[in-house]
């Protein structure tokens, strides 16, 4: 079994016999996995190859787009429209239907984003995004460039179009997700190897932060990608894998990976596949608890 069990529990929410499986290898830096239900594949980005690539058992690895800004963050909008967030450009842009690319975000008052990192689309359309330094720092998975703001934060794209800071104190915000019902958002922070917790206001904006729960482990691995699944559970990236959390942040266990991993998205038709990039592959899991989709 390619589990840690913390907790009894742990196995009654992804089963007893949960084997990860290497689905695709020889990549540069996997991340940002997002299930494509329209075309029943799996899509995600290679940072370090300037690459967006997808998967599907019947086609197998084809090029989805090159050059890619280094995008890093996926995700789908309600209308069906690829969101993603670009290290290279620091934008985060929207796929229309004919292939162009709409820059949503590339500015906070005036000044350059850091690197746009991840991303998750509220069901009233608003849009949620992480900006660490990333992008700007390292050459692996960005374009090293000088710094335009003094802080790291997580800003709100309102259906109109403007742009809302919403909270800038994080070390390095990475991850980000919605509880079930929309009331609460989940912020990772890598360098701290938490996982905080806002409350959602009734305009958009987040409040009462806290720290709901923290990765712990010896392994190589640190928060950065988050997903729930259908049932509330919520599932982070930290040491040695994916560390699967109750409701009040309590860690039930690991699905271990072989690789560290970055991100992860539920996927096929009955969602109970857990697609996880990791470092130079794409894995795949089959779990008891079905995911979610956001849109």
């Amino acid at each position: 079994m390619d589990i840690e069990i913390r907790d009894a529990a742990f196995t009654d929410v992804v089963g007893a016999g949960v084997k990860v499986e290497q689905v695709a290898t020889g990549f540069g830096f996997t991340e940002g996995p997002v299930w494509d239900k329209a075309r029943r594949q799996v899509i995600w980005s290679d940072m370090k190859h300037d690459h967006v690539r997808c998967w599907s058992p019947e086609r197998g690895v084809q090029t989805y787009r090159q050059p890619s800004d280094k995008a890093n963050g996926n995700t789908y909008d309600a209308q069906g429209r690829l969101v993603s967030c670009e290290h290279g450009t620091s934008r985060v842009v929207r796929e229309e239907r004919d292939g162009a690319l709409t820059v949503l975000a590339s500015h906070w008052e005036g000044k350059e984003l850091n690197s746009p990192n991840d991303v998750v689309v509220k069901s009233d359309g608003a849009i949620y995004f992480s900006d660490p330094t990333f992008g700007r720092i390292r050459e692996d998975v960005g374009i090293p460039r000088p710094l335009m703001l003094p802080f790291r934060g997580v800003y709100r794209i309102d259906p109109s179009g403007s742009l809302r800071l919403l909270v800038d104190d994080f070390e390095q915000p990475n991850g980000l997700c919605f509880s079930l019902d929309e009331k609460r958002l989940f912020i990772n922070d890598t360098p701290r190897k938490h996982i905080r917790v806002f409350d959602v206001q009734p305009d958009g904006a987040i409040a009462n932060g806290r720290v709901f729960g923290e990765t712990t482990g010896d392994a190589p691995g640190a928060p950065d990608g988050m997903k729930l699944d259908s049932a509330g559970h919520l599932y982070c990236t930290g040491p040695g894998g994916i560390h699967v959390f109750d409701h009040g942040g309590h860690c039930l266990g690991v699905v271990l990976t072989p690789e560290r991993p970055t991100n992860m998205a539920w996927g096929d038709d009955d969602l109970r596949t857990l697609y996880i990039t990791a470092q130079t592959s794409l894995y795949r899991v089959r779990l008891k608890t079905a995911g979610r989709l956001t849109y």
